[in-house]
Order: C-alpha cells, then sequence, then structure tokens
C-alpha cells in the first residue's frame, strides 16, 4: 500500500522507536531513510518522566541521532499554555526529571494555594498523600492539566499503569475536567507541525495507541500509521472504532508505503 502526498512524519518514540533501552530493529534504519529521501521527521512522546534532553541522550545511547529540539513532549507544551497564561504556581505530579523542563516556568512553595496542578506518569510518586495535595489544590481553585492521559503503556517489564487513571480520579473527586496537552491533544500535535512548516494533510504520524496515536492525528487532520509493537494489541484496534490509514509489523517497514 502507498499513501500519496507524504510531506512529513510525527514519530512515537516508546514502543514505535524503542522498548525500554532497546531499539525496535530496524527503526534507526527507517529514520535513516526518511532522511535520506529528504522527509522531515519529528520524535512526539507522551513520556513525562524524563525531560527533553535526557530523552535526546537516551536515544542516542540506543544509535539514534535525533537532536534534542526534534523531540516534542507534554511538559513543553504545559510550559507553553502557562506563558500563554501568565500563570506560574504549580504543583506538578511528576517523577523523574521532567521537571527540568519546567524549570524557570513554574514555582511551588509547598502550599495548596497554586494556580494548577499539572499530572504526568507520576511512578512511585503516586501516593494518598500526593494525591490528596493534589486534591486539595484542585478543590482550592486550581485548575488541571493533564501531560497526558494515557491508560497504560509499555514499559521494560510489561504494561503499567500511565496518568491516565489517577487524572480520571481527581477528575472524579473535583468535578473538574483536565486540560490535556499532551497526545492526542490537537495543541500537542499542532506543535511539532508548526516546527516543521507543514500542515497536517502532508504529514503521517507513526504510533503504537490506536486512540491516543492514531485517533489523535486523524482528528488533528493526519494520517495515522499504526505499528505491530510496544502496546499494540489486536483487541484495542478491533473495538477501537479508529481505523489507521496504514497498520505496519514495525516501523522498520516504513518504506512500504512510500
Amino acid at each position: 500500500m502507498t499513501i500519496r502526498n507524504v510531506k512529513g512524519f510525527l514519530i512515537d518514540i516508546d514502543g514505535v522507536l524503542s522498548t525500554g533501552d532497546t531499539a525496535i530493529p530496524g527503526a534507526r534504519e527507517a529514520l535513516a531513510l526518511l532522511k535520506n529521501q529528504g522527509y522531515p521527521f519529528r520524535c512526539v512522546s507522551n513520556s513525562t518522566r524524563r525531560c527533553r534532553a535526557m530523552i535526546a541522550a537516551r536515544l542516542e545511547t540506543m544509535g539514534f541521532d535525533i537532536p534534542e529540539h526534534s523531540i516534542f513532549t507534554p511538559p513543553l507544551a504545559a510550559v507553553r499554555y502557562l506563558q500563554e497564561t501568565g500563570k506560574h504556581r504549580a504543583y506538578l505530579l511528576t517523577t523523574g526529571d521532567a521537571d527540568r523542563d519546567f524549570a524557570g516556568a513554574c514555582s511551588d512553595d509547598g502550599t495548596t494555594t497554586v494556580d494548577y496542578v499539572i499530572v504526568g506518569d507520576a511512578g512511585d510518586r503516586v501516593t494518598y498523600a500526593s494525591m490528596n495535595h493534589a486534591f486539595r489544590c484542585l478543590m482550592g481553585g486550581a485548575g488541571l492539566i493533564a501531560l497526558e492521559k494515557d491508560r497504560y503503556w509499555m514499559a521494560p517489564d510489561g504494561l503499567s499503569l500511565s496518568a491516565g487513571p489517577f487524572v480520571t480520579a481527581l477528575e472524579s473527586a473535583t468535578g473538574k475536567t483536565a486540560m490535556v496537552v499532551g497526545k492526542p491533544a490537537r495543541a500537542f500535535f499542532d506543535l511539532a507541525l508548526r516546527d516543521m512548516g507543514l500542515s497536517a494533510d502532508g504529514v503521517l504520524m507513526v504510533g503504537d495507541d490506536i486512540l491516543t496515536d492514531i485517533g489523535g492525528a486523524q482528528a488533528a487532520g493526519m494520517r495515522g500509521i499504526l505499528v505491530r509493537t510496544g502496546k499494540f494489541r489486536t483487541h484495542a484496534l478491533e473495538t477501537s472504532g479508529v481505523r489507521p490509514d496504514a497498520v505496519i509489523n514495525s516501523v522498520g517497514d516504513i518504506g512500504t508505503i512510500l
């Protein structure tokens, strides 16, 4: 199957280019193919455990040559939103070094008087105490920002809960609706599209999540290519109601649709 009028690509990282700290077979060669054929691409991820610099460094250890500026993550979209609103007090419920991307953009004095609660994949930082603090901030008037709302992701040791279930819990407890700034939010995709200077109809999104990657991209005017790696599950594809523009075994097969 050949897809026409392709001007560029958005490519998911976890589950598409790599699983854990291992490159998916053929992924490096696929990016080399796109470069050689002159296709611009940006790597997009809903990962909120690592700052952008560390994501680039991690990919480099796996043999990828992807500059930091070509990587887009939800914290970048959240920072952009904070700058646009002029508000900077925020309680970050994240883990790892994701907070580095927020340096200089937000502050937290430890009280429940904040403008926003920002929730990402917080791992073991999700405790009763941390969730209750977030709850109190929200009940005190803070808005809720979800860096992503994925239900689960493929960790090195298997499928693992992501931020979505915990965001939903806070929504249920407070009656508030989170503003999602990661995939599948259109604003997130638009950020990467603007950086490439391309319109949505000429860009293919390559991902392993039928709803977040493919459904989100199609809603934003792009076409979606689903890979059978990472979190891909046949049942999810069959029951989602989303129809990819193509399904390939892995990103290594990207050349078969060009």
